[in-house]
């Protein structure tokens, strides 16, 4: 897959002006949408807005362009298992150590972006998935007061930002990163920092 200068360079510009001071989960978005669009358009846009996720999900795209083949299979995963959690939260069940989970997730693919790890695509889909119901979980406990159609709207709009960040750190990983490796491995340390000063938070 290629991808021109201009695709490289809104890719970077997106993920640079988003806001990295956005790091609650549980009740953060309030719930409780009127309407489909309504509810599919903060959905879509949550995950842009919290530093966690943002982080998280695009390593998981940077680090899979880099060391997994074939490379979509991890993202694919973690997105899977995303709507598995949020489906798990937003019924009501109770998932330990969501918080604590989800930091730990961007400490170590943090570091697997840092040291570029290579991975068995299947180790690396199993891993991403498990961090990804963590993720899914929280946001389907911000879920629990919507209903029908409009929690179908959320579960949509939460899975496609998830995905268009995934297909961000990909377009990053394949043109960027894999010429400049140095660039990768401060991106995966940076990552890194911002998993262990999450967990000392929850400490």
């Amino acid at each position: 897959m290629k991808f021109n200068k201009f695709t490289v360079l809104l890719t970077a510009a997106a993920a640079a002006s988003v806001p990295l001071s956005a790091m609650a989960h549980v009740g953060a978005d309030g719930g409780g949408h009127h309407s489909l669009l309504d509810s599919f358009s903060h959905a879509i846009a949550h995950p842009f807005t919290g530093a966690d996720h943002l982080a998280a999900m695009l390593a998981v795209g940077a680090w899979s362009a880099l060391t997994v083949r074939p490379a979509w299979r991890a993202p694919a995963a973690f997105i899977a298992l995303l709507v598995a959690g949020a489906l798990a939260g937003f019924a009501g069940l109770w998932v330990p150590g969501v918080e604590p989970m989800i930091a730990a997730s961007v400490l170590v693919l943090g570091l697997l972006l840092a040291v570029q790890q290579k991975m068995a695509w299947g180790a690396a889909a199993g891993m991403a998935g498990v961090f990804a119901f963590f993720h899914g979980a929280a946001h389907g406990y911000e879920l629990a007061a919507d209903t029908g159609m409009v929690a179908v709207g959320a579960l949509a709009g939460m899975a496609l930002g998830s995905a268009l960040l995934h297909v961000c750190g990909m377009v990053l990983g394949q043109t960027l990163l894999q010429r400049h490796r140095w660039l990768a491995s401060l991106g995966g340390v940076a990552t890194a920092v911002l998993g262990v000063f999450m967990l000392t938070r929850l400490a």
